[in-house]
């Protein structure tokens, strides 16, 4: 398919208009392949994740996170030049749908919401004045009120992790849940008044912690968002299947984070 086609196809799904004025979404680095066959999608621009779809012969590769925020001179060894001198080589296509994605809650990002069956779902910080439905975070109610062990259980098998770091006092009762994929510490306030009694997020700050008056989950920036990711790979397959005959292939992330005994 025209490169151009699959842009306006991925941008049907993350509006580059929609994304945060310090964001970088969109083109990252402009490739010399005009008909695309293989697109790659993986969370981070890593030298080790762009070798990987370099190596499967990717003509596009659509990450999460951008390359950059603000363009850098391509004049020093390190993770940038490594990364633009693979894809230059090849002719290959680099672009990140990072905010404006995130803004999204009807796709991708809104998929925790649909795994906890969030009922009446509200968008926290709206972007969009014309549509209260676009912006960061949600908050919704659960089908049931929930009880910490069984509401801890439901969350570890959605992220597909036993472990977390708190903050705050565990409710006895948890019937609202608020959370933002991601960094979510800019949004606490938000999260404390939308009534919620849980927010799960990434990221958090000792100060911000500290500070908050609502029970807050850091499940991790990798586990909300490498899950997200996986799911922009397979709408996107879905919108193209019978329309294009492009490949898409998800290649999963690495967690930047390991957890170490003392020695």
């Amino acid at each position: 398919m025209n490169v151009r086609e699959l842009i306006a196809c991925i941008e049907e799904m993350a509006p580059v208009s929609g994304a945060a004025p310090w964001d970088k979404s969109g083109v990252q680095i402009a490739g010399t392949i005009g008909d695309i066959e293989r697109i790659a999608v993986t969370i981070d621009p890593s030298p080790a994740a762009m070798a990987e779809a370099l190596e499967w012969n990717a003509d596009f590769i659509l990450t999460h996170h951008p390359l950059y925020m603000e363009p850098k001179p391509l004049d020093r060894p390190g993770f940038f030049l490594d990364v633009a001198r693979q894809t230059l080589t090849r002719g290959t296509w680099l672009y990140a749908a990072h905010t404006s994605l995130d803004v999204r809650p009807e796709g991708p990002a809104g998929w925790l919401a649909r795994e906890l069956e969030l009922d009446e779902p509200r968008v926290m910080e709206q972007t969009d004045p014309g549509n209260p439905m676009v912006g960061f975070g949600l908050v919704g109610r659960l089908p049931a009120p929930m009880g910490w062990d069984a509401f801890a259980d439901r969350l570890g098998a959605c992220v597909e992790r036993d472990f977390w770091v708190t903050t705050g006092q565990i409710p006895e009762r948890i019937d609202s849940v608020a959370y933002c994929t991601g960094s979510g510490g800019s949004l606490i306030p938000a999260a404390e008044a939308s009534g919620a009694q849980v927010y799960i997020t990434g990221d958090i700050k000792y100060h911000q912690a500290l500070e908050s008056n609502i029970f807050i989950i850091d499940v991790g920036h990798f586990s909300l968002e490498e899950t997200m990711t996986r799911i922009l790979a397979e709408t996107l397959a879905s919108r193209l299947s019978g329309r294009h005959d492009a490949e898409v292939r998800f290649f999963p992330g690495r967690e930047p984070f390991a957890l170490r005994a003392g020695r």
